[in-house]
């Protein structure tokens, strides 16, 4: 997969993340089977703004820093529970079935 491709690839795996849910960014880079989190966050990082970036968080559940208070606001109104700054992974991920 080329690049064009590849970024194409998680810009449509972040877009098909529904309300509610959130997935990691190796999570993203599992899903579309190429590349890394690294990769995957800076893709979003360059061209996520038109999709909700705010579904894709660390592994750890913790919003990156620059983002943050921002990411955990767009979450609670997609419905998500954010306790003391960290999203519970467990009840939230994203499972696509295919």
């Amino acid at each position: 997969m080329d690049r064009e491709e590849y970024i194409e690839a998680v810009l449509v795996a972040v877009e098909s993340i529904p309300p509610g849910q959130v997935a990691t960014y190796g999570d993203i880079a599992a899903y579309v089977g190429q590349g890394g989190p690294r990769q995957v966050g800076a893709i979003m990082r360059e061209y996520g703004g038109g999709v909700p970036w705010w579904r894709v968080i660390r592994a750890s559940g913790v919003p990156a820093e620059e983002v943050g208070d921002e990411q955990i606001q767009r979450l609670r109104g997609d419905g998500v529970r954010v306790t003391n700054g960290k999203v519970d992974l467990k009840s939230t991920r994203w499972r696509p079935s295919s």
